[in-house]
């Protein structure tokens, strides 16, 4: 059964790993998909890849008048969004020591800001009872080493959720947190490190992970589906840990 028939459903950051699982699942189960990305080539590739009719936009969170321009871009190809998947985002990670202002700045942009501003520039846009899905990470409820930065703001982004579903309740907008933990994407290759750096920060979290492996795109996307779908409509302002228990156990 498709459970998104219909539906207008947008996901920043849809150009690659969790963002494209998700939207090509979420058409798959009916829905016309529009994704964004700063990358134009892997934004038309995942077009492509998706289909369905979707649409790419290429736009940086950190911007907020990108943000302005990809919503109206949206609106007047698809209409009004009811399902909205708040996924851009960096992962920089370096030692304390080594930690740059311009890492802080970026991954602050990015995963903060961008997440804020993505939300309060869609409200004009949402249909009433729209489901927001917000992308956090098990690093928000645990200490790792090189990543404080980016784990303060997943940790701020869980509480953005809260704020934002207190707020949107009137108009049945459920917001709630997506947080995975080490899943192997494309991610890890962005932050400048050598493929033997990317080799051993993925071997440190497969053997961190309790279950002893890294999860899979598809298994996370199934996380999106549910909170995207009626089938968690009691869950408002929550959050849906999809970690392997690394922050449990």
């Amino acid at each position: 059964m498709k459970k998104l028939t219909n539906k207008v459903a947008v996901v920043t950051g849809g150009n690659s790993g969790l963002g494209l699982s998700a939207a090509k699942l979420f058409a798959e189960h009916g829905a016309k998909v529009a994704i964004t990305g700063r990358n134009k080539t892997t934004v038309d590739s995942s077009v492509t890849e998706i289909g369905n009719g979707s649409i790419g936009i290429v736009s940086d969170v950190s911007n907020l008048k990108n943000i302005d321009t990809q919503y109206t871009q949206i609106s007047e190809k698809l209409g009004k969004i009811d399902v909205l998947v708040i996924n851009a985002g960096v992962y920089n990670a370096a030692p304390l020591a080594d930690y740059t202002e311009e890492m802080f700045d970026q991954v602050s942009d990015v995963n903060f800001k961008g997440v804020f501003f993505s939300v309060q520039k869609a409200l004009p846009h949402l249909n009433d009872g729209a489901s927001i899905i917000i992308t956090g990470s098990a690093a928000a409820h645990k200490g790792f080493s090189t990543i404080a930065a980016y784990s303060a703001t997943k940790a701020a982004v869980r509480n953005l959720a809260r704020g934002f579903s207190t707020e949107l309740m009137d108009r049945k907008i459920r917001v709630n947190v997506l947080s995975p933990g080490p899943i192997d994407t494309p991610i890890f290759d962005r932050n400048g490190q050598t493929p033997e750096e990317v080799a051993a920060t993925k071997g440190y979290f497969t053997e961190s992970v309790p279950v002893k492996r890294m999860g899979t795109s598809s298994e996370i996307a199934e996380g999106f589906l549910y909170l995207a779908s009626d089938d968690s409509r009691y869950m408002v302002g929550g959050e849906l840990l999809l970690d392997g228990a690394i922050s449990t156990l």
